[in-house]
């Protein structure tokens, strides 16, 4: 699908109020705000009556339910979508994010079934397959741009001017001189275990070789100021050094770049885009109580007073394995990240008040695919694709606010974005997302007609009265269950409506064009030759 490219748009965007420290800046700044494997049920204002407890699976006990008030305000100021979709598990979804486009381009099937490079050694780097990605397009509207948290990728042939990455590239099985928190292999009488670096045992329980991206993490900078290199590690001054320890909380490292980042460029009187690729939501090895088998690692704990945040300050002591909270951590759960992740959010408004640039900046939050032990690569029903979303914008002249019933895809971003920032992308490179702008800032009615998914070798699909799900299951999705999955199977098509039986038809239709896992799996031999180069719209 083609960026729309409507002059009407950007005259809307520009009922934007500028604040009088913005100086000559004319387009607004972008947060995008992509948490880390939480199904849109996990949020309250969804209204699903299951959610995750703190093991994984399904539950309906009050207690395990996340709380959200500053999420839920602004989506109610602002807007959320009912069905926005992502692919089943996070480096396919992180890919359509990042490019717009889906796998049958980027070849990113699945986090272990990725296209090789045209060389045949090694995966296609998205930037190779997709060069046209949200971090080039942000830039060639004039945006300074930051990608902060999780990669999952090699990131040196993107755009981004700076960033600060939890755990930093290359962490994996590598001794950091700032923290031992890690799970690694090593090699005991010819055979690869695992063993965590901090305790020095072998794990025996289920797990994987990870740095700490939680507490005392590994933590890498890129073309931070001040720096002669393009990546060091963190802490790399007296004062971090001094402040760094079992204490120290990634996602608060993450956001407090981040908004130095944003003081910067503020002063500047340049617009910003920030690509925040949180781990909260993500489940990890507990290096705190590493015998638990806890799930999802606690946060520092917070408090809502119903009109603000407060947060304990972290008091962790002890080694080798054994701490103590000293109760200012939360028990393990899901839900505790979501709580973390709006009071983040809380953060992330008071910032922009307190730069003046609230009126100047919109906000999106949404996440890459469904809940851990839940969703998370299950190509069944939309339990892995179903994500949040939710728009803020508070001064753009948007004509959608509260729930909005209508589809949406992950890919849709980066036209998205390229719609705000003014940049055209050339007709002869396909963009398989469609710009929302329309949608939120005009009377049209509806987004898009289907929405689309992959998981491996399997096409995920739906409109909206008919799902095909990964197993080739059909679903009337015409009415949503109270637990946001349970549709109806279609097992006899003669006692469904003719609507339904021509939406199947029409989806039908949509995927063979998508469906190139077995006859296009790597990329093209001669990779993807000349590009034509994005466009500043006048």
């Amino acid at each position: 699908m083609k960026v729309t490219n409507h002059k009407t748009l950007w005259a809307l965007l520009g009922s934007i109020i500028i604040s009088s420290n913005a100086m000559a800046q004319e387009k607004p700044n972008i947060i995008l705000l992509y948490a880390d494997d939480i199904s849109a049920r996990e949020l309250p204002i969804y209204g699903s009556t299951v959610w995750s407890p703190p093991k994984g699976g399904n539950s309906s006990d009050i207690q395990y339910r996340a709380k959200t008030p500053v999420l839920n305000q602004l989506a109610e100021e602002g807007c959320y979508i009912k069905t926005a979709w992502a692919a089943t598990v996070c480096g396919p979804s992180r890919a359509m994010m990042m490019t717009g486009r889906y796998a049958h381009l980027h070849k990113w099937w699945h986090n272990k079934d990725k296209g090789k490079a045209p060389d045949g050694k090694g995966s296609w780097n998205l930037y190779d397959s997709s060069p046209h990605s949200i971090a080039n397009v942000a830039k060639a509207g004039g945006y300074a741009t930051f990608w902060a948290g999780k990669t999952q990728m090699n990131i040196e042939g993107f755009a981004f001017d700076e960033g600060c990455f939890t755990p930093g590239e290359g962490s994996y099985n590598k001794a950091i001189h700032t923290t031992d928190f890690r799970l690694e292999t090593r090699k005991v009488n010819g055979k690869k275990k695992i063993f965590n670096a901090d305790t020095n045992k072998e794990i025996h329980k289920k797990s994987y070789v990870q740095s700490g991206w939680y507490w005392k993490p590994h933590v890498q900078l890129m073309n931070h100021p001040g720096t002669n290199k393009k990546l060091v590690w963190w802490p790399n001054t007296k004062k971090a050094k001094k402040e760094f320890g079992l204490n120290t909380f990634g996602p608060d490292v993450e956001l407090d770049f981040i908004f130095e980042f944003m003081e910067r460029k503020q002063k500047e009187g340049e617009p910003f885009f920030v690509y925040h690729t949180s781990h909260l939501g993500h489940d990890a090895w507990d290096f705190l109580h590493p015998g638990s088998g806890n799930k999802w690692p606690g946060t520092p704990k917070i408090n809502w007073d119903g009109t603000k945040y407060s947060r304990i300050e972290p008091h962790i002591t002890g080694d080798k394995g054994v701490y103590n909270t000293h109760g200012t951590v939360t028990e393990s759960g899901i839900h505790h990240h979501i709580n973390y992740l709006d009071y983040q959010v809380w953060q992330y408004i008071n910032k922009f008040k307190e730069l003046g640039i609230e009126n100047n900046t919109i906000f999106i939050f949404c996440a890459d695919n469904g809940t851990s032990g839940y969703g998370k690569s299950s190509p069944i029903s939309q339990k892995g694709t179903h994500v949040p979303l939710i728009i803020y914008a508070p001064g753009m002249h948007m004509t959608k606010k509260g729930l909005q019933d209508v589809l949406v895809n992950i890919s849709d971003m980066l036209p998205t974005i390229a719609d705000i920032a003014q940049v055209e992308i050339p007709d002869s490179y396909e963009i398989n997302g469609e710009s929302l702008l329309p949608f939120l800032t005009t009377d049209k009615k509806t987004h898009r007609n289907w929405i689309y998914a992959y998981h491996k070798e399997t096409q995920i699909v739906r409109g909206n009265l008919v799902l095909k799900d990964g197993n080739n299951v059909w679903y009337d999705v015409s009415r949503t269950p109270e637990d946001l999955i349970s549709f109806p199977k279609i097992t006899d098509w003669g006692k469904v409506s003719q609507a339904h039986r021509k939406e199947r038809d029409e989806l039908l239709r949509v995927i063979p064009q998508y469906d190139l896992h077995e006859t296009a799996h790597d990329a093209p031999v001669n990779g993807i030759g000349p590009v034509t180069p994005l466009i500043l719209k006048k």
